[in-house]
């Protein structure tokens, strides 16, 4: 039986190849959290540096927010007896958003945008051709439901993205790697796992709302995970409701004035 460590790889191996994430010569910024995502992302990626056939550098980056009781030397030490070239910096965002969202809203659409902003111009300054971003199959899963129910668009996470800005090349490395194999890897290597304690205690997250859902629909249907993912790949443009897809006018004018409501989920 396979390792989780060599079919992750597989899956990583499998990405790469269809879209291209990992290129010779690529200084990539490995975006560190503290969360079991990322630190799995960062070990992956050195375990790959060792089985690809040309050569990239990675150099991973954690963006201390200012929470309170965040540990950043456990980050560090961790990243200084592993050898990985690091970089750690510290910008408090965590006051921004605690001052600027009500109570009892969500944190996580402004939190990531100071976030990735702050991220995006480390990535420049650190000279990275790509910045990889720690999300897995269920977060793309649960993003494309997300903006089908919220948001009245079908939208996903692209596995690589060009920023808004066009400084900055994302790629999403654990695209087709499940959770659950990303949480038990986690545990197997003992990684220094830090929640989000900013937005973890928050019960009412729509995304929590689309995971207990998703959890009802395996209890008949064990493949609807497989099968959204294999969606997000398959798409029938001329079944859509898409005017600019139909070569009919810009903005659809649907039956009863039905229109998209306003984007509220980001990928």
């Amino acid at each position: 039986m396979a390792s989780l460590q060599q079919t992750l790889l597989r899956q990583i191996s499998r990405a790469n190849r269809r879209f291209g994430l990992i290129e010779p010569g690529d200084r990539i910024m490995v975006a560190i959290s503290g969360g079991k995502d990322s630190w799995a992302m960062l070990h992956l990626l050195r375990e790959y540096q060792r089985v690809v056939p040309f050569a990239f550098s990675c150099v991973a980056v954690n963006l201390d927010q200012g929470h309170p009781g965040f540990p950043v030397e456990v980050l560090r030490a961790y990243l200084e007896r592993e050898g990985h070239e690091h970089r750690i910096v510290h910008v408090d965002t965590y006051s921004v958003v605690k001052r600027e969202i009500p109570a009892g809203k969500a944190y996580c659409s402004l939190c990531s945008r100071l976030r990735r902003g702050i991220l995006y111009d480390v990535a420049v300054e650190l000279g990275c051709s790509k910045i990889a971003l720690g999300h897995h199959r269920d977060d793309l899963i649960e993003t494309l439901l997300l903006n089908q129910l919220y948001a009245g668009q079908l939208k996903a996470m692209a596995p690589r993205l060009r920023s808004d800005d066009g400084r900055n090349t994302l790629i999403r490395p654990l695209i087709l790697c499940e959770e659950r194999d990303l949480a038990a890897f986690a545990v197997e290597q003992q990684f220094p796992v830090v929640p989000c304690d900013l937005c973890g205690s928050q019960d009412n997250l729509r995304r929590v709302e689309v995971r207990r859902l998703l959890a009802h629909l395996e209890q008949t249907n064990p493949d609807v995970r497989r099968s959204l993912l294999a969606a997000a790949g398959n798409v029938k443009p001329s079944h859509l409701l898409d005017a600019r897809l139909q070569g009919g006018e810009d903005e659809v004018e649907a039956a009863g004035g039905l229109v998209a409501p306003q984007m509220l989920v980001r990928a």
